[in-house]
This record gives structure tokens, sequence and C-alpha cells, in this order.
């Protein structure tokens, strides 16, 4: 079976690379947003938006393959994994809409909160409260949470694609551990990682592709299930039951980076009086390149922590078998030190002006460099 994975993930890379460079040779108007858009990115050339696509693609062959090789027929009948496609699908869609017609904000909300709603029929619900009603609630916050983060966080080149990885990763450490590698998730684990690190060739800085709202939206997705069933519920009976507490650093050592990153624009948004649904260049990877960070050593940065989030999720979930409160304070300071950090960037005065104009002022003139 380690031949058949190694196989399959090299196909699903080599298959990524080339369907990002076809679509990349062919696009002419596809994903490309017009001049005028208020959106606000950080390239100054518009882009090809077409990475999405080659996630859902590869996502749909992963479970097509399982199925194949594994004769398991029955186990696409499964009502969590049907329940997985529907929302994946969904959320494709609703991506691929807004990179073509630009949606309203609040078509695209009502689409997440669908996804949500979805997710908890089929049975993947956060559970860590007694009360169903507050499980259900949870899981759609967390759902539509993490579909925002994932898009708001694809605001630099290579880093959606970065963390997107590591968190995938890691689920993919705790199934190896577990020695769940016949489960259904661990070959869609293994083609999505594939599919985003050919993507990612396009998507290094300099990129040449974006994912846009399509890639963004069922990454998201994915993320966000996936994150309900090995961070949430420490699923696939890794281990017994665990404390609330255990539950919630674990989520935010695999999270960190896109929860980080959302709330902190928030917080500093608000501060500032602004709109924290308008769009701006005030997120933390902004932040640390106006300190003098280039924009490859900030996707090699977020690449690091989240190798260390990997490796102490992996700590957790294996050496300690009895989890204390001294535990939890211990541990928490790796994704609250983070957080810190990144949140200090954002309020330390910028030592480089972005030339580009700002989210409220769509007609202003660039600002020059002082």
């Amino acid at each position: 079976m380690t031949y058949f994975y190694i196989a399959f993930f090299l196909i699903a890379f080599v298959f990524s690379i080339l369907i990002n460079g076809l679509f990349l040779r062919f696009s002419r108007t596809l994903g490309i947003r017009d001049k005028k858009e208020t959106v606000i990115r950080w390239a100054s050339t518009s882009k090809p938006a077409l990475g999405g696509i080659s996630f859902f693609i590869i996502f749909l062959i992963s479970l097509a393959s399982y199925s194949m090789f594994f004769e398991a027929h029955e186990e696409l009948l499964n009502k969590k994994v049907l329940g997985l496609l529907c929302t994946a699908t969904l959320a494709f869609m609703m991506g691929l809409a807004d990179d073509a017609y630009n949606t309203r904000p609040f078509l695209k909300l009502f689409v997440q909160i669908m996804c949500g709603l979805i997710l908890c029929y089929s049975g993947i619900i956060i559970g860590i409260f007694s009360s169903m009603i507050l499980n259900y609630l949870l899981t759609i916050i967390w759902v539509v949470g993490i579909m925002n983060s994932v898009n708001m966080l694809d605001n630099m080149d290579a880093i959606s694609s970065i963390v997107s990885i590591s968190i995938f990763t890691t689920a993919l450490i705790l199934l190896l551990s577990a020695g769940h590698e016949n489960n259904i998730h661990f070959l869609i684990l293994l083609g999505t990682i594939a599919s985003l690190s050919g993507f990612l060739i396009f998507n290094w800085h300099p990129a040449k592709l974006f994912m846009g709202d399509t890639g963004s939206q069922i990454l998201g997705l994915l993320l966000a299930a996936i994150g309900i069933i090995y961070f949430w519920n420490d699923s696939a009976s890794m281990s017994n039951s665990i404390s609330v507490s255990r539950q919630v650093i674990i989520v935010a050592i695999a999270f960190i980076l896109p929860i980080a990153d959302t709330t902190i624009v928030v917080i500093n948004r608000l501060m500032n009086k602004r709109s924290p649904f308008i769009g701006g260049k005030d997120h933390t990877t902004h932040h640390l390149f106006y300190r003098g960070i280039t924009e490859k050593r900030i996707a090699i940065l977020f690449a690091a922590i989240g190798i260390a989030s990997a490796f102490l999720i992996y700590f957790i979930e294996i050496k300690i078998s009895i989890w204390s409160f001294d535990d939890f304070l211990l541990i928490s300071i790796f994704p609250l030190g983070i957080f810190i950090f990144l949140f200090v960037i954002t309020r330390m005065k910028k030592n480089i002006i972005p030339q580009e104009p700002s989210a409220e002022l769509p007609d202003a003139e660039p600002v020059k460099h002082v």
C-alpha cells in the first residue's frame, strides 16, 4: 500500500501541474476581474484565478480512486462522505461564480451557512457541548469562519497554499500514527496536498496563477471539515475522551495562522473605526512586508510555523496521554505567542508604505514612497 500511496501522490501532483499549466496557457479572461474592481489585491497586476479548479478535480479523483482501488463502493454512500462531497461542490460552485461575476457578499454568506447546515445533517459536527443545539451553532460558525479566513489569508503569493498544506499534512500524520491508512479521508488528504503542491509551483512568488475564490472557498470548506473530524473531535478513535481544553488548544495550534490573521485584521479595523468587511492591505502578511521581510521569506516563515504546529500536535496526541491544566498553560504559549507577535507587528509603524490605493478610497492617487 505504501507504493500505491506514493504513486497516487506523484500522479496527483503531476496532474495538478498539468491542469494549472494548461489553464495558465489558455486563459484569457476567466478568473481575471475587471481592472475597475474594488477588491484590494496585494499583487499590482491581474493574474488568472483558476487554481481552485484543479483542487476540485483532484478531490473528485481521490473519491473515485478510493472506490476503484479499495473496492469500497459503499464507502462513497456513507452519509458523512456524501455530506463532504455536497458541501465541497457547493463551495466550489459559489467560488467559481464569485470569480466570474463578483457575487454579493450576502449570497456567499448564505452558501457558507448552507455548507455548515449540510455538514451538521451529515454528522460532521463539533461535539464539545452536551447541548446539540450549541454544537450545531458552533459548527456553523466554525465553517463560515474558516471559509472566510482562508479567503482573507489569500492576500499574498503562496500563503494560503502553504498554510493549507501544513494543516492537511498534520491531519495526515495523525491518521498515519493511528494506523488508519485505509481511511477514505487519507486519500482525500493525500490528493489535496498533491494538488496544492502542484499549484504552489505557479503560485510561488512571483505568482503566475491565483487560486481565486474558487480555490479559497473549497479549501476553506475542506479545512473546516477536516478540522472538525481530526482536531475538534479527536476523530477516528485516535484516543480516549479528552477535555474541552485539549480540543481547543489543538485547534488553536493547527489553525493559528488563519485564525490570528482574521482576528487581528478585524480588531485593527474596528480600532481604526473601519468596517471589517472592506478589504485592504492591512493583513499580518502585509505588515511583515512593511517591516522589510520579503514575500518569499514571509511564505517560508509561515511554512516554518506550520511545521512547528504539526510537530507540537503530534507530540500532544502521542506523548501526552493524561491531559492536565499545567499542560494546557504550557502548550498554549505557542499559539498565544504567535498571535501576540503578529498583533504587535501590525501595531508598529510601517517602514514601507504601499503604492496601491486604500480600500476606502478606490479612486485615490497612489501613495508615493517616503
